[in-house]
């Protein structure tokens, strides 16, 4: 299958149909018939009380809010989340971004689709971000740090490819195959910067509390194509799980110092700065503060880059975005 082919030697997969409309292609005014996965579906009322389906088709290169207005038009059938579907539309613009008005979709059959064309992949090499990410850990001089590293991203073969394949959100930022371990690498170069610039830093400490920052979200997050919230994920979130799995590890490896465990915690506890934020401590060492800083860095540059990506050929305003708390718009040089 794709995942063990993903598994093996970190390829990324071809596009299987050079006929296929990806979204990243998609603009104004464009008629699209072709299949997608449809990862989000609701029935809403407009304000006058009428039915309609909003939902969230996906293919490798991103996604695309998409509406159902009539649903009493004959060439509406059914269809559930994670299917795949093949739909007829106009690609319109709302609110500056690119949406879909479908005005016929159905369940598609096996054979119409090729799995891996919906499977959004990092663009970056996921074997070379790899590769990085070991020669970091190899760097460091810390022998009980550097052991707890090499344990998961060395020795632990499964749990590597587990990490390489899985994403860093659901949707907000890094939602792709890769994503996970492209937002790890570059919290930690980001904090390799800092720990050069700023010599009261424990570089270790750092960069290891960058490595398992986000380690939960392996458990956190299922698996492609579903890439949703399990249950622990929902009960615990990744903060809380990526602690319980550093904390089980360090206790098989004799003599780690407690001091170190405990700092090495709290960072992971306090990576998103403020409590109203989710962490269940804010920063109280310098290291946890350095790296509640990359990780919002990388976060949020990624989530512009994905907005303004989405905007198409859209350099005027695009609305207040939630997450970024403002209006945006891309640069005009």
């Amino acid at each position: 299958s794709y995942l063990l082919r993903f598994y093996g030697v970190f390829p990324l997969p071809q596009r299987g149909r050079k006929s296929m409309k990806y979204i990243d292609q998609f603009h104004e005014g464009m008629r699209v018939s072709d299949v997608y996965l449809c990862k989000t579906k609701q029935i809403l009322l407009t304000k006058n009380g009428k039915e309609y389906v909003s939902m969230t088709l996906q293919d490798r290169t991103g996604t695309i809010d998409s509406k159902i207005w009539d649903l009493g038009s004959p060439g509406i059938g059914n269809f559930d989340v994670m299917n795949y579907v093949y739909i007829d539309g106009d690609v319109t613009v709302f609110q500056g971004s690119n949406q879909l008005n479908v005005k016929r979709i159905r369940k598609a059959d096996e054979g119409e689709y090729i799995e891996s064309d919906y499977l959004p992949v990092s663009s970056k090499d996921i074997k070379e971000m790899y590769r990085e990410l070991t020669a970091l850990i190899q760097s460091m001089k810390n022998p009980w740090l550097k052991q707890l590293a090499e344990s998961y991203f060395t020795d632990d073969k499964e749990f590597v490819k587990r990490f390489c394949f899985h994403s860093a959100a659901k949707s907000v930022h890094h939602g792709f195959v890769g994503g996970l371990l492209e937002h790890t690498l570059s919290v930690m170069k980001l904090c390799d910067y800092y720990s050069a610039a700023y010599p009261m830093i424990n570089r270790d400490l750092l960069l290891t509390a960058a490595l398992f920052h986000d380690v939960g979200k392996t458990k956190e997050l299922s698996a492609f194509p579903e890439n949703d919230y399990t249950d622990d994920g929902q009960l615990l979130g990744h903060i809380i799980i990526g602690t319980e799995m550093v904390g089980e590890r360090i206790r098989t490896i004799t003599g780690f110092p407690e001091k170190t465990a405990s700092e090495l915690k709290h960072c992971i506890l306090a990576h998103h700065g403020e409590l109203e934020y989710g962490s269940p401590k804010k920063p109280a060492l310098m290291e946890a503060l350095a790296l509640a800083f990359a990780d919002n860095t990388d976060a949020k540059l990624e989530t512009m880059t994905e907005l303004l990506k989405k905007a198409g050929d859209n350099t005027q305003w695009l609305g207040f975005n939630r997450l970024l708390e403002s209006n945006v718009r891309k640069t005009t040089v």
